[in-house]
């Protein structure tokens, strides 16, 4: 038995000040106050005097770090959820963007093998499939060469138990609509994204079942007064959630504050996008066959383009997009921490298991300074992350 004790705790639906969490194998089987949670006489302890414990951070959009690709490489998804703990994500979606579609095979095939002996990381809960059903007047950064029409045959082996959890595609593209009903009923959540959808199109995708959008306002069209387009479909309908990347580069932090008004924390899902540079200096790097370049901006931070000027992913880790959001938008940090944790596990149907802090989900656990630096990450009730001291 493992006892956390002296935390403030942040479900994130409530605080608990001077809590007390009890782990054992991998779970957690009792969470409240000090008062009213007895700590068995041979459990291990660990004080969290002065810190706050949240549910570990879920990212549904990740391309790669640590100079390793997913897609051009869909065998370092280990290696990479290995350093994913020091920012606080605690398990994650592997991102394949638009690539032969045996690039999706090998993904999830390196999925379905497991980790490699001793190995310790970040979840990989299922693969992200952006692409390759989009639309190339928003192919962004995809390769156009590999841009494909919706077809059934396609997606036949793209389910969750085959390691295919989440899929973007561009609604307005001919069959698109039977393709969202088919992995939808198969239990994938399918996504809007990288389209040129009018409302009316939008509106008619939520209804075949697409329950979100990826990467609000990026690769889509403009939102205007009087065609909200594909980006005000998704802000007034209540049943879908949107992601949205808080780097201050793919949206401007005004326009993050509106999406949070809009959405609020149970239908904003924060993602940083982030690829291969993430970790890593300013440079050349991949993100599928396209080369990247990483340069620092006048702000001091890192930007990901294609030489053609285009953005190319990001270089924010989740710790940065949670303080970001609390900066653009001036919510709570209980508030900021359900777009990276309830909200996303709820969206994937997880929300009993992963998520939040209760009895009997998985003892995934961020252990934050007041000022939101990770200094702990925990994984199943296993240390997976500590900060050295400086």
């Amino acid at each position: 038995m493992l006892c956390i004790q002296r935390a403030t705790l942040l479900t994130p639906d409530e605080q608990i000040d001077d809590g007390v969490l009890l782990i054992d194998r991998g779970r957690i089987v009792a969470i409240g106050d000090a008062a009213h949670i007895g700590v068995p006489a041979d459990a291990e302890i660990i004080d969290a005097g002065g810190l706050i414990v949240a549910p570990g951070f879920i990212d549904l959009q990740l391309n790669g770090a640590f100079g390793e690709d997913f897609t051009w490489a869909p065998e370092s998804i280990w290696r990479v959820a290995e350093g994913l703990p020091r920012w606080g994500v605690t398990s994650f979606l592997p991102t394949i963007i638009t690539s032969p579609l045996q690039k999706v095979a090998q993904a999830q095939e390196t999925l379905e093998a497991g980790p490699p002996s001793g190995w310790r990381g970040s979840i990989p809960l299922g693969l992200h499939c952006e692409g390759p059903f989009l639309n190339p007047q928003k192919k962004g950064a995809h390769n156009p060469a590999y841009l494909r029409a919706p077809a059934l045959e396609d997606v036949a082996a793209w389910r969750p138990e085959q390691h295919v959890r989440l899929v973007t595609l561009a609604p307005e593209l001919e069959g698109a609509l039977e393709l969202v009903q088919t992995l939808a009923q198969r239990g994938v959540v399918v996504s809007a994204g990288h389209s040129m959808a009018n409302y009316e199109q939008a509106r008619a995708a939520f209804a075949a079942g697409v329950r979100y959008g990826t990467h609000l306002f990026n690769a889509m069209p403009p939102l205007e007064h009087r065609e909200p387009g594909l980006p005000g479909a998704l802000l007034h309908a209540t049943e879908v959630t949107v992601g949205v990347i808080p780097d201050g580069i793919h949206v401007h932090p005004a326009i993050v504050a509106l999406a949070w008004a809009a959405k609020g924390p149970s239908r904003l899902s924060v993602v940083t996008d982030a690829m291969a540079a993430l970790g890593m200096p300013p440079g050349r790097y991949q993100i599928a066959d396209h080369e990247v370049f990483v340069t620092e901006d006048a702000r001091g931070v890192n930007v990901a383009r294609l030489a053609s000027g285009t953005l190319a992913g990001s270089v924010l880790s989740m710790d940065e997009a949670l303080r970001r959001l609390i900066l653009y938008t001036g919510c709570t940090l209980g508030q900021a921490l359900a777009t990276i944790t309830s909200t996303p596990a709820d969206l994937l149907g997880i929300g009993r298991e992963r998520g939040r802090l209760r009895a009997g989900a998985w003892a995934d656990l961020v252990f934050l300074t007041p000022t939101i630096e990770v200094v702990r990450t925990m994984i199943a009730g296993v240390t997976c992350y500590v900060r050295e001291e400086s």
